[in-house]
């Protein structure tokens, strides 16, 4: 029991914002490509298999960061504790759990077409290099916005085997909306990061973190709107932007505060309700 209590701690299966935020793009990538006239039974059955990628991908990903980031863990209030940081966990168990986990995902990936497939396993770099990026750049959320959403792409190719406009311009305002979150995100860490010399849009922005938060999430919501406006969305659709924009811009922006890292985690989390508006979003704008 304690090793499983360490496991579900190490891949944080007790936190699901991570792999929420991870699934929410497959879903809105399948859910904007799939044609509800047909059976639905396929659509329900790759929803699953989206979720139970992004939950083992997840949790492959946390080990990964945590076996890189040891010596920058044991440093930061926030993260000393963490299994590989405490010395609970051996980095050794880590890298077998980590391939476990890849298994299965892999096992998981191989019921889409070989497309998905292809360009899934293209972007398992990106997954695995990521926690790096706050070594050498300023942008590491971007590194994350890029691998987070790739998710979007794939929920498309499932189904249409091909990319246009649509899937790129929803995945961009995706990235933006990561850049957004994880650098309120960020703030819980800034003055630990600074210390031992670790890199992000928090640090960057510091002096005018609304004014970028507030690019990202204007970017965002225009990619939205385009999107019922090229997809030829129905009416409900731009009804559900009307809740979107009041969570970017009257909630997250007027309620945070940036000094305060338990409510910098609590406006990080309320992403996952815009995650589900967004998919609803979307499943009533076709329907």
């Amino acid at each position: 029991m304690k090793q499983l209590k360490l496991f579900i701690e190490l891949t944080r299966l007790g936190k699901p914002i991570g792999y929420m935020l991870l699934f929410w793009p497959c879903a809105w990538g399948l859910t904007l490509a799939y044609d509800f006239s047909s059976n639905l039974s396929n659509y329900f059955f790759y929803l699953i298999l989206f979720f139970l990628g992004a939950v083992l991908m997840r949790s492959a990903g946390c080990i990964v960061n945590d076996i890189l980031d040891k010596e920058f863990d044991k440093k930061v209030s926030r993260t000393k504790d963490r299994p590989i940081a405490s010395g609970q966990i051996s980095v050794k168990l880590s890298i077998i759990y980590v391939l476990v986990l890849c298994f299965c995902a892999l096992l998981v990936l191989l019921n889409f077409n070989t497309v998905t497939i292809m360009l899934a396993l293209g972007s398992m770099p990106l997954a695995f290099t990521y926690p790096l990026m706050k070594r050498f750049t300023y942008w590491p959320q971007l590194f994350l916005g890029i691998t987070f959403n790739f998710g979007l792409l794939l929920g498309w190719i499932s189904i249409n085997e091909s990319l246009n406009i649509l899937p790129i311009l929803f995945y961009i305002g995706a990235i933006f909306w990561t850049l957004g979150y994880d650098t309120i995100y960020g703030f819980q860490d800034i003055k630990d990061d600074e210390i031992i010399g670790l890199k992000s849009t928090s640090i960057k922005f510091k002096k005018k973190p609304f004014i970028f938060l507030l690019a990202c999430y204007v970017i965002l919501f225009l990619m939205i709107i385009a999107l019922g406006i090229l997809e030829n969305l129905n009416i409900f659709y731009y009804a559900f932007s009307l809740i979107i924009g009041y969570h970017l811009f009257l909630y997250q922006l007027k309620s945070v505060d940036l000094d305060n890292p338990m409510n910098c985690l609590k406006i990080f989390k309320s992403n996952n309700f815009l995650g589900f508006i967004v998919f609803v979003q979307i499943l009533i704008g076709k329907i």
